[in-house]
C-alpha cells in the first residue's frame, strides 16, 4: 500500500472490537501481523472483516445471570504447524464460569510442537494456567 495510515488505523480499532467479539480476534490477530508494511491483498483482508463486522452486529459477548450452575468450565484446542514460516502451532482456549466468557485466548505457541498431540497439550497447559491466575486473583 501506498500509504499505510488508514490500514493501520482501522486495524488499531478492531483490536478493540476483538475484546467483545472473540469471532473475529483470530483474523484480526493476523492481518495486525502484518501493520509494518501492508499489501492490498491484507487491505481485501481487513475490509472483509469489516463487511463480516456489519452483517453480524447483533452477535457479541453477553454478561447476565445464569441459569446454569456456577461452574467453571475449560476448552482447548490447538492446531499442529498451521504455519508454514516457522512451524509453529496455534493454540487457544475458552473459560466459561457459569454461561459467561471470561477469558479467550488465541495465540502462536511459544515452541515448535513434534506432535499434534503435543500441541494439544501446550494449548491445555495455557488454559489451567490462566484458570490458576483467575482463581489465585479472586
Amino acid at each position: 500500500m501506498a500509504d499505510p495510515t488508514l490500514y493501520r488505523s482501522i486495524v488499531g480499532a478492531l483490536q478493540y472490537v476483538s475484546l467483545t467479539r472473540p469471532d473475529v480476534s483470530f483474523s484480526v490477530n493476523r492481518v495486525f501481523q502484518f501493520m509494518h508494511a501492508p499489501t492490498e491483498d491484507d487491505w481485501a483482508l481487513v475490509k472483509r472483516i469489516l463487511r463480516y463486522l456489519k452483517q453480524t452486529q447483533s452477535h457479541g459477548l453477553l454478561f447476565g445471570r445464569s441459569a446454569t450452575p456456577f461452574m467453571l468450565q475449560a476448552f482447548s484446542d490447538a492446531n499442529w504447524a498451521r504455519n508454514g514460516d516457522d512451524r509453529k502451532s496455534t493454540g487457544g482456549y475458552a473459560i466459561y464460569l457459569g454461561s459467561n466468557l471470561i477469558p479467550l485466548s488465541s495465540q502462536k505457541q511459544r515452541t515448535i510442537a513434534r506432535s499434534s498431540t503435543e500441541s494439544k497439550y501446550k494449548a491445555l497447559a495455557d488454559a489451567v494456567l490462566e484458570i490458576g491466575v483467575r482463581v489465585s486473583l479472586s
